[in-house]
């Protein structure tokens, strides 16, 4: 359940996008992956103190588990369209609150080879954004019993060019692994140390329409 509410934007997408391909041709196929990696950006060396303690807190370098979900439209053999989410699984802290980061893009998608080869490259290039949510962590007792509770401040979105090169290695029928390194870059990244944030991933897939 906890999966489904953290990738509830791009299913969305999904089911909006579907029905908007045009029907399968000889040459046309769609592809949905879903897979795991990282996403490493170092701290910008500044401290907060964000309760007025007195004791500021430095800011964190981005790292950390990421989820990654995409899908794409080939409507030729080598040219395609698509988009693609990649969200940290869990909140992570940032100089004593906790936040969340996400990449959101949209992309064409270069194949140089056939899809009939077993495997196959692709470069993708596009634009989207990160997404930075931050929350506050709080704790309620009643007697010896305590519960902790997260609440929503505020998100920081910014505007980033993407591009990234990969390998699906179809290992059965439409059934294909991806690795695959993203290159993000963020305008104003100002809660991180770089506008440069590479991202390394492994996805499983599948492609629907023959290849």
């Amino acid at each position: 359940m906890k999966l489904l509410k953290l990738f509830a934007p791009p299913l969305l997408l999904v089911v909006l996008f579907f029905p908007a391909i045009p029907p399968a041709h000889a040459q046309s196929n769609f592809s949905m992956y879903f897979g795991m990696g990282t996403a490493r950006v170092k701290s910008n060396g500044q401290s907060y103190d964000f309760f007025g303690t007195g004791m500021p807190v430095s800011a964190p370098a981005m790292g950390g588990l990421f989820g990654i979900f995409g899908a794409d439209y080939m409507f030729r053999k080598h040219i395609g369209f698509g988009a693609e989410y990649s969200v940290h699984f869990s909140q992570a802290s940032y100089a004593g609150i906790d936040y969340r980061p996400a990449f959101f893009d949209f992309n064409a998608i270069y194949k140089p080879l056939s899809g009939d080869s077993r495997v196959v490259p692709e470069i993708q290039g596009g634009l989207g954004g990160e997404n930075l949510k931050f929350y506050l962590a709080q704790q309620s007792c009643i007697g010896v019993s305590c519960t902790t509770f997260t609440q929503y401040l505020q998100s920081s979105n910014h505007f980033e060019l993407h591009a990234s090169g990969g390998l699906r290695i179809y290992v059965k029928g439409g059934v294909f692994i991806r690795p695959q390194v993203d290159i993000h870059w963020v305008n104003n990244n100002i809660e991180f140390g770089s506008d440069w944030v590479p991202e390394y991933t492994a996805a499983v897939g599948y492609t629907f329409g023959g290849r």
